[in-house]
């Protein structure tokens, strides 16, 4: 199988957030250098999107009496003829109202409904003017578990509060409405803070049925909090799709 070479983070390197062509992720959760970054600039998601996943991941989230940490997110590309095409990206087919966030500048969230229904969040990253984003998938709640619990309902266990895109949304309170906020602006209903950067495992995406393989989707290993993988059941085989 041809594999076409895609932008990201080489991992056997030893070093993380630079851009270099690759044709593979590292499928482990082997140690990367750990460093500790600027914990109050956008500037720092002025990078390739699978580079701004691994310094998203860990990051401390709040919104509206909740925080958490993230511990599980998906990197999105861009158009075609983009640094970092992406058939699964909602920028792939380029600039509309609807994905104005993805295309800048970084450090700003993007809201969108699955399914028509779940409010989902990403951050925007790369360069203003280029299409990315990072999907937060998962996040392990510190404080406000109380809070959650009201929105999500008594019945979901602790550990669930905040597992799956939709329902981070629904534990923090974010909303449709929140499109756009400044995720560092101190002023924001939901702000984040970048933390150390940690391990991470990759691999494929959640529910894509375009470049279903590409190991996007990182998470921090052995954390209940991460979501399930489910694939798309539009997607070609695995081992079929880049």
């Amino acid at each position: 199988m041809n594999i076409r070479p895609w932008f990201g983070v080489v991992k056997s390197s030893g070093w993380i957030g630079r851009l270099a062509p690759v044709t593979h992720c590292i499928r482990s959760a082997r140690s990367t250098p750990r460093c500790t970054i600027c914990a109050v600039s956008a500037d720092q998601l002025l990078v390739d999107p699978v580079a701004a996943a691994h310094r998203l991941l860990g990051a401390t989230i709040t919104g509206r009496g909740v925080t958490g940490i993230v511990v599980e997110v998906e990197a999105y590309g861009g158009v075609p003829d983009g640094p970092w095409p992406d058939a699964a990206a909602h920028s792939y087919r380029g600039l509309s109202a609807r994905n104005a966030i993805m295309f800048g500048p970084p450090g700003r969230l993007y809201t969108y409904r699955s399914h028509g229904i779940h409010v989902c969040a990403n951050v925007s990253c790369g360069p203003d003017g280029t299409a990315a984003a990072v999907l937060l998938r998962a996040a392990a709640l510190k404080d406000g578990s109380d809070v959650a619990l009201a929105r999500r309902g008594e019945a979901v266990r602790r550990v669930a509060l905040a597992r799956g895109p939709g329902n981070l949304c629904s534990a923090l309170g974010i909303a449709m409405a929140d499109n756009g906020i400044d995720l560092f602006g101190s002023d924001s209903p939901v702000t984040l803070t970048l933390n150390e950067t940690h391990a991470a495992v990759c691999g494929p995406r959640v529910g894509v049925s375009q470049a279903a393989d590409r190991p996007w989707r990182l998470w921090l290993a052995g954390r209940p909090e991460v979501s399930a993988y489910r694939r798309s059941p539009r997607a070609p085989a695995p081992g079929a799709s880049d």
